[in-house]
């Protein structure tokens, strides 16, 4: 059983502690298609969401950073009634269910927060890991952009657009 963890919003001090997984996760080159090489003052920008939007932090009963999430609206104006949100968990915690917490925190923000759906724009379709886990939680694959991203491993792979109604 894994030891309890909590999800708090993320406060300006933490991005420190979030920036190691956040980079080592864009420069695996997996999973995110942001621009690799990000300085921790060029990278903050891309996670640390400003409101409407929220960025979190899991975090065990220690105080170690787990991961990180960030949500909000999907597209401005009237596209905002359908939330996105991206996802990291630090490699080194990955197997303890803190992906599963940050995605069952999201689609409860996402519901207290009225949004009619939430859409993800760009979940690469070699990480099976992710979409069994957005599947779980509701989310279907509405369509996927064929060689969309550009894998290390398996060259042009598509890029599945899921969506649950809330």
């Amino acid at each position: 059983m894994s030891p309890p963890l909590s999800i708090r919003e993320a406060d300006p001090r933490d991005w420190p502690r979030i920036y190691p997984f956040f980079s080592s996760i864009v420069a695996a080159g997996e999973t995110y298609a942001f621009p690799e090489g990000l300085s921790l003052e060029e990278a903050l920008p891309w996670w640390m969401e400003r409101p409407p939007g929220l960025t979190v932090v899991a975090v065990d009963a220690d105080g170690t950073m787990l991961g990180s999430a960030k949500m909000g609206p999907n597209r401005p104006g009237r596209g905002s009634h359908v939330a996105t949100a991206s996802f990291l968990v630090d490699p080194a915690h990955q197997g303890r269910g803190v992906g599963r917490k940050l995605g069952e925190y999201m689609v409860g923000w996402a519901r207290r927060e009225g949004y009619h759906g939430i859409q993800f724009n760009a979940v690469v379709e070699t990480n099976t890991v992710a979409v069994r886990l957005w599947q779980s939680l509701g989310f279907h694959i509405i369509g996927t952009v064929p060689e969309a991203f550009d894998h290390p491993k398996h060259g042009r792979v598509g890029l599945h657009v899921m969506f649950q109604r809330l």
